[in-house]
């Protein structure tokens, strides 16, 4: 009898137990990374190979990531995504939103987790509890951040009154993020406009513009060329924050955004539970768990501005 007992309760776990690209013996796991470009994905990369490796995988040797990056040109994310599934990945892993959104149009049965904006609004996922479909991933609240953004600039400059806001023409969230910008600009006295950038050459001709506005500082989208953005920036001598830490990485002055790594963290968390059997539908898309507030001094340094004690009290990270 108890001999009947431990077979049936061995039968019924193997039933339980997910068919998993891990229950496969020997398999090395694939993961395709899709990267649009914009942002610098280093950071976000990083990110996500510590959270795999403190997950218990060893690259190499468990799991295996096939990077594809589109270098900030979006047109060429389906061509990258349709290339990782014919690499016969077992899941996509995309940053960001535009990446997803790339992803999803390819396949709609290879299971993706995708690091971006609103996943919710721009149809990635049904909603947060339950996203159905085959996309789960992490919001990070980029254009949300746009108005504490804005409002930095306001701490670290109380004399600002025109601010130049660069956003991404092609972007899905470029309203959106001037919005919230013109929402904590009202509440300072603050007036904003924006520059809409197509190609990275038109840059140039943007900063020449400003000559003719003469903003006081410059609130930079993250989907654009930062590190380009943060050296125009310096040599005009204009103080510039964006709602992405690389951009003080890059030389910007200041950020204050979601933590990056631990976005890509959890992303690698829910790579994991996927890898394990769980579907993306059934696993609900998660939100930023940690900001931070960060500053260049040798940018603040280089162009003058002394930025105020209170202010340097709440910073969680400065470069100096």
């Amino acid at each position: 009898m108890l001999r009947r007992e431990f077979i049936a309760a061995l039968g019924g776990a193997a039933i339980a137990r997910p068919l998993s690209v891990l229950a496969e013996q020997g398999k090395v796991a694939k993961i395709g990374v899709l990267l649009l470009g914009y942002p610098d994905p280093s950071l976000f990369i990083k990110g996500l190979r510590e959270g795999l490796r403190d997950l218990g995988y060893e690259e190499g040797r468990s799991v295996e990531l096939l990077i594809r990056s589109a270098d900030g040109k979006a047109a060429t994310l389906a061509s990258l995504a349709a290339d990782l599934i014919r690499s016969q990945v077992d899941i996509i892993v995309a940053y960001p939103t535009t990446a997803g959104l790339a992803a999803k149009k390819v396949t709609a049965e290879l299971p993706i987790v995708v690091s971006g904006g609103d996943l919710e609004a721009t149809g990635l996922i049904a909603n947060l509890a339950r996203p159905g479909g085959n996309v789960t991933g992490v919001g990070a609240a980029t254009t949300e951040l746009a108005e504490k953004n804005l409002e930095l600039i306001a701490d670290m400059l109380p004399v600002a009154r025109h601010v130049a806001v660069l956003v991404n023409a092609d972007s899905l969230f470029a309203a959106t993020l001037l919005e919230h910008a013109q929402i904590a600009a009202q509440a300072h006295n603050i007036e904003v406009k924006s520059f809409r950038v197509r190609e990275p050459s038109e840059l140039d001709a943007d900063f020449a513009s400003f000559a003719e506005w003469k903003p006081d500082a410059l609130l930079a989208h993250p989907a654009l060329p930062l590190k380009l953005i943060a050296d125009l920036a310096l040599q005009r001598r204009l103080p510039a924050v964006s709602p992405n830490s690389t951009f003080c990485q890059a030389g910007g002055l200041a950020s204050y955004s979601a933590d990056l790594e631990a976005l890509s963290r959890q992303c690698a968390t829910l790579v994991d539970k996927i890898l394990k059997g769980r579907k993306p539908s059934e696993l609900p898309a998660e939100l930023p768990t940690r900001f931070r507030l960060i500053v260049n001094l040798r940018t603040a340094k280089a162009i003058g501005l002394s930025l105020p004690p209170v202010l340097l009290a709440r910073v969680d990270e400065v470069i100096e």
